[in-house]
């Protein structure tokens, strides 16, 4: 409050102009109401003025009535119902707090004018820039949409003096209060000092350490751990003003100007500004003398200066780079001209760089073109890496680019690209209204345009071109409009000038059609060799032959994975993606899924041995379904508002945020290739993860044809990696690494359970797991027959049998139990086994020759232990690994087969007792899995009483392998926990964060 005015008061006429300076005449020179902290009851006001006006009367009426006592309710309470009484008795707007000026520019100045009048100021002038090329500041705009005053002064002063007619045009708005936010004129003392409460002015430095116009580019350049920012009193010294606030942050390795400064500097400064001038407000802003003791002023950089002495380590060299970005641009002499230097980062240099050699005149070594910059080295021999390069015309070409910078010819653009160009030529007018015309040789910022007219380009070209994703830093390396046409018309080709997706395939004439195979690993966007060029054979199970060669994952693959996984969700685009935005590259892998169906079906097939109609139908089908289902997702994942217990006189809002976890690591088994790998991968990357994925080491071919799938469809690199190989290793590393926050599993419980245990001694890392199953099937003689046996049919011998919740053991009602037998085995014989490319093949290979052998021993033993082998139980004699479709009866709770899942096409038949229904229910769920279960009958309330007992996670009534994408899925007890597919899926891929805010 006002320095002489009564503690806790203020003047009833301040804070409501309407009321006529006749109507008080109390004991003080002027009359006051209580503000916070109140010092005297309610009745106070009584004594402060009469009661002739009736205003004031309905001010007494506040004060007393319907309280009861009446001095029990707080001064600040009673001043604030009479602000609101005088507000709605004069029709008038809310009351002001200080009369404030704010003298300065840019998007922090018109932040801090937002925010000083969400805080119920009155701004009486805003004191900014003269309009350049056309366009007035951010500041003068906003202000100039209010309908506030706004003057722009070229100058405030002449020859060290205040311009007369300046100074009084600004002394007639009657400031209380001056706030710089971000000023770059010379304010004459005159206005500094005019206020009654002074000037205060922001700036970028914990002061008194770099004093001056570039204390952020110094505060890296000097390489400071700490950097922040200070709110001061103005006084006639340069940044040498008492201190009123400061806020400090931690400087990354990595920062560049305009990294602290959209980081913490912007956001933190608004609001540090603003809390300062609550602090005036309230008479607690302190006065704190800057100490002389380390205090330092460096220049003005300025191109001439900004050049780069060679002879310092790599860590200083890095600094003056990183300081200088992105203006006014560290720069050197190379090859006769100069050479400016951006993106610069500190390098483990302990793997020798491959490249071309680059001569750097003064540098202590060559520096090295590598496809990810351009590699420096200081005096010490540490390394650093340089990401783009402007020449002195002022084209930027990333640094990778170096020796090739001259060598792209421009596209000839289609009738629709030309049209889009138009678009950007009309984009382009609107940003640059000062110019004719847009020609293809404009230059977007030498005709004008700032670092904010960048932000609004590119969300221009993401309104037109949603699939475009254009960042800052592509406008600066396409200046003119015919660069940058051409920039986004190879974006939207996907010949964006990044590296060209390089793809060693295996082509295969088959199925009508030429299949073309990737067999590498998936790496950071590329397809690579595994470490030590190790590969193994994936083999066709339909005649046992090798179908190629595909690399084979060792540990330090699954390291480098990793780590590009981490670089792509902290660091990389995908992690600043809109959801929205994310989803739409979700939805176009899906169709490009789609558009490549048949061969994936056919890769499916000859690597897994499905039918290829099935696997046309439902290994693709349902993985393009699942994709486009979590692609909606994207942009609804929300948290909620909770209300807590308030803590008065203060409240709470408490709300939670649904986050990504980070890298996760998925294995999936053999049985459904890509629809494993759907199912998990789609929730996974819909929450806004990356995704380093194991494959079944004998069905890999589907994974990395998808890997090149999201490379084609836009994915940022890193985002999705694949990694064929074994699960000893390379399942076991994804266990145990410390970057990996997630592993979804799908497999053995014997292997899941190991898979846990890892996870928990490694870093705690959050685990889902569908396990093993032997999914009861119980069909009571009210059954449908007719659909109870071709359902049973399918429970059992769909996809061969290797069907996770394939029904493991058939319970069947006494009565029926024969007659069911009897017409199963009728279906089975009629089942066509053989090429499961042939249109009317029933049943396929088995997937690989170690389990067709367990497949022989589990239906050996089931024989031995006394079960009635109906049919089937042996190999069938021709080139593959077939398997005769099996049943057997007679079957009893104490045997293996009762016991084991075959995860194979043999049926196990156990009979019950007529209406013995919760005999058959303790029977079926006498066993430690609970994946899937499934019941025949016609009576609806037998069908739901069953259905609630039954311990599984999906009970599938007069249906069975109905699964469906919305539909949640996953196990209890040991056949896992988490869920694949549906909402609950996502849950598994996200984390939940509760924020709780005082105000």
């Amino acid at each position: 409050m006002y320095a002489s005015e009564p503690r806790g008061l203020v003047p009833v006429q301040s804070l409501h102009p309407a009321v006529p300076p006749c109507a008080f005449t109390g004991p003080a020179s002027a009359p006051y109401v209580h503000t916070s902290p109140p010092t005297h009851p309610p009745s106070y006001l009584h004594h402060l003025c009469n009661l002739s006006h009736p205003l004031l009367q309905g001010l007494c009426v506040l004060c007393s009535v319907g309280y009861k006592p009446r001095t029990t309710r707080r001064p600040s309470y009673c001043a604030r119902r009479t602000t609101a009484f005088l507000t709605t008795a004069t029709d008038s707007c809310e009351l002001p707090n200080m009369k404030i000026a704010v003298i300065g520019q840019s998007l922090f100045g018109q932040e801090v004018y937002k925010e000083l009048r969400k805080e119920k100021h009155v701004i009486v002038g805003v004191f900014t820039i003269p309009d350049k090329d056309g366009k007035a500041d951010p500041l003068a705009a906003e202000a100039e949409k209010d309908g506030i005053p706004v003057f722009k002064f070229p100058r405030w002063r002449l020859k060290g003096q205040g311009i007369p007619e300046v100074v009084e045009q600004y002394k007639a708005v009657g400031a209380e209060l001056n706030v710089l936010p971000f000023c770059s004129q010379f304010i004459p003392m005159e206005v500094i000092d005019f206020p009654r409460h002074g000037s205060i002015i922001y700036h970028p430095s914990l002061l008194p350490r770099h004093r001056g116009a570039c204390a952020i580019n110094w505060t890296l350049i000097h390489g400071d751990k700490k950097g922040g920012f200070t709110v001061f009193w103005a006084d006639d010294g340069l940044d040498t003003g008492p201190i009123l606030l400061q806020r400090e942050c931690e400087v990354e390795p990595d920062d560049t100007v305009n990294s602290i400064y959209k980081r913490f500097l912007f956001p933190e400064g608004v609001k540090g500004t603003v809390e300062a001038v609550r602090l005036i407000e309230t008479g607690k802003a302190p006065r704190i003398t800057q100490p002389e003791e380390s205090a330092t002023y460096e220049c003005i950089l300025k191109k001439d200066n900004a050049k780069i002495d060679w002879n310092q380590s790599a860590e200083a060299l890095h600094n003056w780079i990183r300081g200088n970005d992105k203006v006014p641009g560290a720069w050197a002499e190379v090859n006769g001209q100069k050479l400016t230097f951006y993106g610069s980062m500190l390098v483990d240099n302990g793997t020798p760089a491959s490249g071309q050699p680059l001569e750097i005149p003064g540098a202590c070594c060559l520096g090295m073109v590598t496809k990810q910059g351009l590699l420096l080295f200081g005096n010490d021999g540490k390394a650093l890496l340089v990401k783009n390069l402007q020449f002195e015309d002022g084209k930027m070409i990333s640094a990778a680019q170096y020796f090739s910078a001259g060598e792209s010819t421009a596209v000839e653009l289609t009738e629709e690209e030309k049209a889009f160009a138009e678009e950007m030529r009309v984009v382009w007018k609107s940003i640059l209204p000062n110019l004719p015309a847009i020609e293809d040789s404009t230059d977007f910022f030498k005709s004008g345009a700032a670092s904010m007219d960048v932000v609004r380009l590119v969300e221009e070209v993401k309104l037109r071109a949603s699939q475009l994703q254009l960042q800052n830093e592509d406008v600066y390396m396409a200046t003119t409009f015919q660069e940058f046409v051409q920039m986004c018309v190879r974006k939207l080709r996907g010949e964006d000038g990044e590296e060209e997706l390089v793809v060693d395939y295996v082509e295969k004439n088959m199925n009508n059609m030429t299949i073309r195979m990737p067999h590498q690993l998936f790496i950071n966007g590329k397809f690579v060799d595994a470490e030590g060029g190790k590969t193994y054979h994936t083999i066709n199970p339909t005649d046992g032959k090798p179908i190629c060669e595909v690399s084979l994952a060792q540990v330090a693959d699954v390291d480098c994975a990793v780590a590009a996984a981490k670089v792509a969700f902290e660091e990389g685009e995908w992690g600043r993606m809109n959801p929205r935005d994310r989803g739409r590259l979700i939805y176009r892998l899906a169709d490009l899924m789609e558009e490549h169906q048949e061969e994936l079906a056919t890769i499916e097939s000859i690597d897994s041995g499905a039918v290829y109609t099935l696997a046309l139908k439902t290994h693709v089908g349902m993985s393009i379904q699942t994709f486009r289902y979590f692609a909606g997702w994207c942009d609804k994942i929300q948290g909620s508002t909770i209300p807590i217990n308030q803590a008065r006189p203060n409240r709470n809002l408490t709300f939670t945020r649904r986050e990504p976890i980070g890298v996760c690591g998925i294995v999936i088994p053999w049985n459904y290739p890509l629809m494993m790998l759907a199912w998990k991968t789609a929730a996974c990357l819909a929450a806004g993860n990356t995704v380093v994925l194991k494959p079944a080491q004998v069905t890999p071919l589907t994974a990395v044809k998808f890997a090149e799938l999201t490379a084609r469809a836009g994915f940022p690199k890193g985002v999705v990696n694949i990694l064929p190989g074994a699960g000893s290793l390379v399942g076991q590393r994804l266990s145990d690494h410390p970057d990996v926050r997630k592993l979804g599993f799908t497999g053995s419980t014997q292997i899941g359970k190991q898979i846990m245990k890892s996870c928990a001694v490694s870093n705690v890392k959050k685990v889902s797991l569908e396990l093993g199953g032997k999914s009861p099937l119980i069909i009571f003689s009210d059954c449908d027959m007719d659909k109870a046996v071709r359902m049973g049919m399918s429970s059992v011998f769909f996809n061969k049998g290797e069907n996770c919740i394939a029904a493991g053991r058939l319970f069947v009602e006494e009565s029926i139990h024969d007659q069911f037998v009897q017409r199963m085995v009728e279906e089975v014989k009629k089942m066509k086994i053989g090429d499961p490319l042939d249109r009317s093949t029933d049943h396929g290979p088995q997937n690989h020759k170690a389990h067709l052998d367990k497949l022989v021993q589990y239906c050996e033993k089931g024989v031995k232990e006394g079960a009635k082998l109906v049919c089937g139980g042996k190999q069938v004699e021709r080139p593959g690994f077939f398997f005769e479709p099996t049943v057997f009866t007679d079957v009893q709770d104490d045997m293996f087969i009762a016991q084991e899942e075959s995860f194979g096409p043999v049926m196990i038949i156990s009979k019950f007792k007529d209406g013995d229904v919760d005999g058959v229910l303790k029977r079926a769920n006498a066993t430690e899995f609970g994946l899937a279960s499934g019941v025949f009958t016609r009576d609806i309330s037998k069908a739901l009483y069953v259905s609630e007992r039954l311990e599984a996670g999906t009970v599938f009534v007069n249906t069975y392998n109905k699964t469906d994408v919305a539909a949640p899925f996953g196990g209890f007890k040991q056949s896992g926990f988490g869920k694949d597919l549906g909402e609950e899926a996502l849950n598994e891929y996200l984390k939940t964060k509760a924020v709780t805010i005082e105000y």
